[in-house]
């Protein structure tokens, strides 16, 4: 079941995170489809910040350089919004550990004054968050849905997860059409590749292109893969889907791969590259999870959505789009 398009032409759409991978992504996506897109962002080079991720698009996308709890500067922009994406946070698991007040800072003190910034000027606003499997820990069985145990392993698992129960809980208490979407492994044009903050295989990326060599921890962990296409689609399908509100969904994609034969898919599509397996670091080691692979079936009934690219698919597009914009993401 398609999403209706011609319901985005015209629309007023906030997203926050804007100018990083996934709501760049989305951004362009929602301008293709005719929606006024305002993007608000704290432009972190640091967190995937980068402003060329919002160059040229089909319609003029507004920028508002700003944090999402910084009322006054967004206080506009979030009481124009028919639809809201809060796609804004920290990623980095080791940033998490090594300094959590800034995450605690960025992913729950942020969120929070956002929520309820919301509350108090838009709370009629259609708001699709974008939340984390991480929390859910080291799972206790495969796949993982919606009822699985939480255990965050980390920091940053701590504050999305408190950031994701503001949403649920101003969902409930106030009666906001609020959804929360528990992502996996995203990847895909536009993500961070300079280093391993947002996800290793951006890192892993970086190196095909470079002809380098990387590193793969372990290598028998199984992982499942979202392609950011596919992941934007989820977004749109479920701004609209009306069945989905006050829920929170995994959002899967790719069936699982084990993380060597992900490495071996990867080198033999860029046709340049080489790994070398090793063991985790000890302090990474800590907080590895092991297998993770989700069941999204509940979110596929809800919102008729289904993810179009394969793996490899996803891969190759990926690695065209970095073979052609090296020098913006290094």
């Amino acid at each position: 079941m398609a999403y209706d398009s011609a319901f985005w032409r015209g629309l007023p759409v906030l997203v926050t995170g804007g100018a990083g991978f996934i709501g760049s992504n989305l951004a362009r996506r929602l301008a293709d489809l005719g929606a006024e897109v305002t993007v608000v962002d704290r432009m972190l080079a640091g967190y995937g910040a980068n402003p060329y991720n919002l160059s040229q698009p089909s319609r003029p996308i507004a920028l508002i350089e700003a944090d999402i709890g910084a009322d006054n500067a967004i206080q506009q922009a979030v009481a124009a919004a028919k639809v809201i994406f809060n796609f804004a946070g920290q990623t980095s698991h080791m940033d998490s550990m090594q300094q959590p007040l800034e995450d605690m800072a960025l992913n729950q003190v942020a969120n929070l004054r956002f929520i309820e910034l919301v509350r108090r000027v838009n709370p009629t606003a259609r708001m699709v968050f974008s939340s984390t499997r991480q929390f859910y820990g080291a799972p206790r069985y495969l796949p993982v849905d919606e009822n699985h145990p939480l255990n965050p392993p980390d920091i940053n698992g701590i504050h999305k997860l408190a950031a994701e129960q503001y949403h649920t809980l101003y969902a409930k208490v106030y009666g906001m059409p609020i959804t929360a979407l528990r992502l996996t492994n995203v990847y895909g044009p536009r993500m961070r590749i300079r280093d391993a903050k947002q996800t290793f295989l951006g890192i892993w990326i970086r190196h095909v292109i470079e002809n380098g060599t990387f590193e793969v921890w372990g290598g028998t962990q199984r992982r499942d893969f979202s392609y950011v296409e596919d992941l934007v689609e989820a977004a749109l399908h479920c701004a609209q889907a009306e069945a989905t509100i006050g829920k929170v969904y995994n959002i899967g994609g790719h069936p699982s791969i084990t993380l060597d034969d992900l490495a071996d898919l990867l080198v033999k599509l860029a046709g340049s590259g080489r790994f070398l397996r090793k063991e985790f670091p000890a302090e990474r080691k800590k907080i590895d999870i092991g297998d993770y692979y989700c069941d999204d079936s509940a979110f596929r009934t809800a919102s008729g959505w289904q993810p179009r690219f394969s793996l490899e698919d996803g891969l190759l597009r990926t690695l065209e789009f970095y073979h052609a914009n090296t020098a913006f993401y290094l």
